[in-house]
């Protein structure tokens, strides 16, 4: 019988819950590695391993199916979430900080990509057809509202701490330590309002040994699919350049301009990236879904990729010329965040048209592994990267070259991201009837 509670009452908070910790760990180590005063070359390097959970999670997830319920999954990741998050609230003023919090972001993120694979199995258990669809919008959204909060908000609140209490590491400590009691009261909550589904139920009639036997068969009909080799470049190449990026753009932010960075406060890079970039990039993605609606996504495909890595040049701009206006430096990650909302459109409706077909939800998870692999390797590169490119006097400038030489060659790799293009083959019709895109 189907539970007559609304899905008003856990709809929001099960998708708050979800994205949350992805940016947790994600975003807010990054910047909170380099405040701690750990390099760029170490930082990018041990933080890209965080994304290793989502990056595997297809292997296990069919374990998830025979080994309990979706409820109970959710609960007991939701309070494991609020315990390891605890911990590095407890461990930052500690000597041994930075291997100490990286183990326990390191389960915070296995404890997410399970608690990913429950809560979506939950939500199509729970809702009928018709009430998917109605919902999708509203799981997007607060997917996205936890965003906000984690690459914004809780950005904002360290840099305010940081200020009044004078204490970097206890700044970080409060933060972590609120959204470990955001995680306890969440778990309470659900505990009382995720409703029972009937269909909610481990699948008894699947072993272990099966279960593993229809995996490495629906991969091997993944691996059959024509063209997957470029499909595969394409998912690990398209957002080459956004993968760089992403572990160097805060510490240039807030770098001092002497070593060539902007000298914002991390209050103001919150602000920045949190607020302005968020907005921007969810703008983008809405502009891109409607683009793709009406011509498809092969009409789309070329000017979403340049979209996609010609605003990068903004950083290189910013890199070389060290603007002192607020406003100039929230505007060009505004425009570069827009870009790239508007270009991963296209790859993520790429990643389902690859899936159609027999097993398409399997293949789907197999292309989101593939595309969390592509941000997962670069990412890990690019503080050595940066760290390479420091010594060289490519510019004629005072000021030191890393950052300057680090975005022109994120430039450079822009190529790569054409060339896939090149590549792949869509079908002209695909995308004008697909209007759902969903990503992180």
């Amino acid at each position: 019988m189907k539970s007559s509670r609304s899905p008003w009452l856990w709809i929001p908070t099960l998708y708050v819950a979800e994205g949350l910790p992805y940016f947790a760990v994600n975003t807010l180590t990054v910047l909170m590695y380099v405040r701690m005063g750990i390099s760029n070359a170490e930082m990018a390097f041990y933080t890209g391993w965080l994304y290793l959970p989502w990056v595997v999670k297809p292997f296990w997830s069919p374990f998830v199916d025979i080994i309990r319920t979706k409820r109970w999954w959710v609960l007991l990741m939701e309070a494991f979430m609020a315990v390891s998050l605890a911990s590095v609230a407890f461990l930052m003023p500690t000597s041994v900080f930075f291997s100490a919090t990286l183990a326990c972001f390191w389960l915070t993120a296995f404890f997410s990509a399970t608690h990913d694979i429950a809560a979506d199995g939950y939500y199509m258990l729970e809702l009928s057809a018709h009430e998917q669809a109605a919902f999708v919008g509203i799981r997007s959204t607060f997917y996205r509202v936890a965003s906000v909060l984690g690459q914004g908000g809780l950005v904002m609140l360290a840099g305010y701490l940081e200020e009044s209490l004078g204490d970097i590491p206890m700044a970080w400590a409060a933060v972590f330590m609120l959204v470990a009691v955001f995680f306890l009261l969440i778990t309470l909550y659900h505990l009382r309002f995720l409703p029972k589904a009937e269909a909610d139920k481990p699948r008894h009639e699947h072993s272990a040994a099966q279960l593993a036997r229809n995996f490495a068969a629906t991969f091997v009909t993944f691996v059959a699919k024509p063209g997957v080799w470029s499909a595969i470049c394409f998912m690990l190449l398209y957002r080459l350049p956004e993968a760089l990026c992403v572990k160097l753009v805060q510490p240039f932010l807030v770098a001092s301009r002497e070593a060539g960075g902007l000298g914002l406060t991390t209050k103001e890079v919150g602000f920045v990236n949190g607020t302005v970039g968020v907005i921007a990039l969810l703008l983008g993605g809405i502009v891109g879904g409607l683009a793709i609606a009406r011509q498809g996504l092969k009409a789309w495909l070329w000017p979403m990729a340049l979209s996609l890595t010609l605003p990068c040049i903004f950083y290189c701009l910013l890199a070389m010329w060290q603007p002192e206006s607020f406003f100039w430096i929230n505007a060009a990650v505004f425009t570069e965040q827009f870009g790239y909302g508007f270009g991963f459109t296209a790859f993520m409706l790429y990643l389902i048209y690859f899936s159609r077909g027999e097993n398409s939800t399997s293949h789907y998870a197999f292309c989101t592994a593939f595309m969390a692999l592509g941000m997962m390797l670069p990412g890990m590169a690019a503080g050595w990267l940066h760290q390479i490119l420091e010594g060289l006097q490519i510019f004629p400038s005072a000021q030191p070259q890393g950052y300057v030489n680090f975005f022109w060659v994120v430039m450079l790799c822009c190529v790569a991201t054409f060339a896939v293009c090149a590549a792949v083959k869509i079908s002209p019709e695909f995308g004008r009837k697909e209007l759902h895109v969903s990503g992180d």
